[in-house]
This record gives structure tokens, sequence and C-alpha cells, in this order.
């Protein structure tokens, strides 16, 4: 996790001890970390502009760069073998794309998703052939699925808006968000895709999204979310005072000099 103290840094929590570790010692700035699929590293974004570093998740190293841009980045996803990462591109527009990054032999970046809409949020399926993302191209914020790396189809999966995607780790469903509203939506990708409909889990106010990211996740069996429970940040009411300076010469009279 990310935890706003004197900037933000990188934490892992160990939920069997109950122990609380930080892991970046970086300058403030290190947000977003995801996991690589076998648990040895995390990968986030640090820096200004962000960019992608990774690092021991056991601490044993420094953090180590793997992109280099001048637009800001932010990590999604991992492919199930380890070998690609997912993240988004913030461009000069203020929209977003999605690229992935291949770390099989040399490291290089390729575009996967680039169009004059927000497309953000991709999160490559168990089986790592398909994508589940967010995109603003219909004039309100969906979840859509397209075949990756591409090319091939693709699929709106919610139907009255939604928001952060995460697959089932079984790749038979999909949840997303839309509002306080938790969303499943039964998929079968063992030769085409398909999907079914949308199916509310449950309602309830959690954390409202920070980034494109999932602030949430899927325990492995598909039987419990792991959330952030919402915080009051802003003051609930506001009291406007009237006459000010005449009630506070009543209490504070005023002295002759």
């Amino acid at each position: 996790m990310a935890i706003r103290e004197d900037g933000y840094h990188i934490w892992v929590y160990e939920i069997s001890r109950d122990t609380m570790t930080r892991l970046s010692f970086g300058p403030g700035q290190e947000e977003t970390p995801i996991w690589t699929p076998d648990g040895s590293h995390l990968v986030f974004r640090s820096g200004s502009p962000a960019n992608l570093f990774w690092q021991p998740a056991d601490g044993s190293l420094p953090p180590e760069r793997l992109t280099t841009s001048e637009r800001v980045q932010t990590p999604t996803s991992w492919s199930p073998d380890g070998k690609v990462l997912v993240y988004y591109e913030r461009q000069p527009d203020q929209n977003f794309d999605i690229w992935y990054l291949t770390l099989d032999g040399e490291k290089a970046t390729h575009p996967f998703l680039q169009t004059p809409f927000h497309d953000a949020g991709g999160v490559l399926s168990p089986d790592g052939r398909f994508l589940a993302y967010r995109s603003d191209e219909s004039g309100k914020l969906e979840v859509y699925v397209r075949a990756f790396p591409g090319p091939g189809g693709k699929w709106q999966i919610s139907n009255d808006g939604g928001l952060q995607p995460v697959w089932a780790r079984s790749g038979r469903e999909i949840f997303y968000r839309n509002g306080d509203k938790m969303m499943a939506v039964p998929v079968d990708t063992e030769s085409a895709f398909q999907a079914g409909r949308p199916i509310q889990l449950f309602e309830r106010k959690f954390a409202l999204p920070f980034m494109f990211i999932a602030e949430y996740d899927v325990t492995p069996d598909g039987e419990h979310f792991v959330m952030l429970q919402d915080t009051e940040f802003w003051p609930t009411q506001i009291h406007v005072v009237l006459n000010f300076f005449e009630e506070l010469k009543e209490r504070v009279p005023t002295r002759p000099r």
C-alpha cells in the first residue's frame, strides 16, 4: 500500500503477523504499488514526472527504474508469466493511453490503445489473452474488454457506467465499480470471448476512486473483497457568521489609546 506521510511511500502489510514494513525511502512520490505474479517484487510509480520502478518485496535491493518518459505513467497489471507489465500514460491533452512494457530480454514499451478518449485501468485476464479497461468513448465511463495484445474484437462489459475492472482469479468473472455498487459480469474466455449481464453484488460506501486503478482487490477464491474504507476528508457543514465584527466588539471591548 501507499501511505501518505511526508509524501507517499510504499509499505507492506503482513496480514498473518499484523505487521507493517516500510519498503520505499525515496523522495516521497512512490505510489500505486502492484505485486508481480510470483510475489517477489513490487512495481510502482515514482519521480517527477512519475515513471515506473520496481523493487524486491523484501527490500533487499533499492528500486530499479523500468521506464524513462516525460509523461506520467501508472502501472495497472501484469501478465501471468510476469513478462509483460500494463500501464497507462497521461498525454499532453490530458487524455490517457494504455501501453505495455515487455521484460523478456531487452525492456521495450509498446502502445496498446491510443485514442482521443480517457482509456486507463487496463488489467489482464488470468490467461493473459484479454485486457479489461475503462473508457469514456461513449460519453460516460464504461468497462470494456479487448483481445491482448491484439488485433481482435472489443466488448462492452458494463451497461450503466463502470470503472476499476478486476478479473476473478478463475477468469470466469469481471468485477467493476459503479458508484457505491460492486458489480460482477460472468465471462467465458475458453474460445471466443462472451460476457453475460451485470449483476449487483452489494452496495456500500467505500473510498471513491483517487486514480484510474482499482482501489480494491478480490481474494484468490473469489469470495472476499479487500476495500478501502471511506474517510471524511472534508467538512460536512459550513457555518456562516454574520455581523462578526459587531459580535467581536461586544466580546472584546476596545480600549481608548
